[in-house]
């Protein structure tokens, strides 16, 4: 756990509790092209992101993000294509566990077979994760090349293009902020944690 830790504090920015305001330029950017129609709350991720990986089974990021969400506030997950050998195919399987409501289901077994196990080396076996998480084959094939999931995956593609996403994990708010863990305070895990979802209800509000 310590290991971790510093491995994603090695990645930020420390700098005092005092400075904990939120501003622009420190715990997020505004960004100089504002893109329409993006969801309210949208985090960009991949399963072969260690960091990824890390804020989602080991800091718990987007769990403490959702609680601090104003009643009615959606957060919503896109895989990213861009990395790994199976990136194109992950972000489909993606597709298929949002057009299934499956999301909560594979989140894990996939994390852990891509990066723990390393047992998804095909597209065969990235379908056994999702029947080994309940999901019935029948139902994840009818779905792969279905037009909603096909809707999806150009979806996921064209809000990281917009948005000219250049790495993961990534989060924005209203197509008009990105969150910026460099400015977070790293004096702990619970701290930096807390910040962040702070940040993000910050820019929800933000009128």
């Amino acid at each position: 756990m310590k290991k971790i830790w510093l491995a994603l504090a090695g990645m930020v920015l420390a700098f005092s509790a005092s400075a904990a305001q939120i501003s622009d330029g420190k715990q997020y950017i505004t960004l100089d092209k504002p893109v329409a129609g993006e969801p309210q709350v949208l985090e960009f991720f991949s399963f072969y992101c260690p960091h990824c990986y890390q804020f989602e089974e080991v800091l718990h990021v987007s769990d403490n993000v959702e609680k601090k969400l104003p009643e009615g506030t959606k957060m919503t997950k896109y895989h990213v294509e861009f990395l790994g050998p199976l990136g194109k195919d992950l972000t489909q399987a993606w597709a298929v566990a949002m057009a299934l409501g499956v999301e909560d289901k594979v989140t894990v077994p996939l994390f852990e077979a891509v990066q723990k196990t390393q047992t998804v080396q095909s597209a065969a076996d990235i379908r056994k994760v999702f029947v080994d998480a309940g999901v019935k084959g029948e139902d994840y094939d009818a779905a792969w090349n279905s037009f909603v999931v096909k809707s999806l995956v150009a979806q996921q593609e064209k809000a990281a293009s917009d948005l000219q996403l250049q790495g993961v994990p990534a989060m924005f708010v209203n197509g008009k902020y990105q969150i910026n863990p460099q400015g977070m305070d790293t004096s702990s895990m619970d701290v930096f944690v807390q910040q962040y979802a702070d940040t993000v209800k910050y820019l929800v509000d933000k009128k």
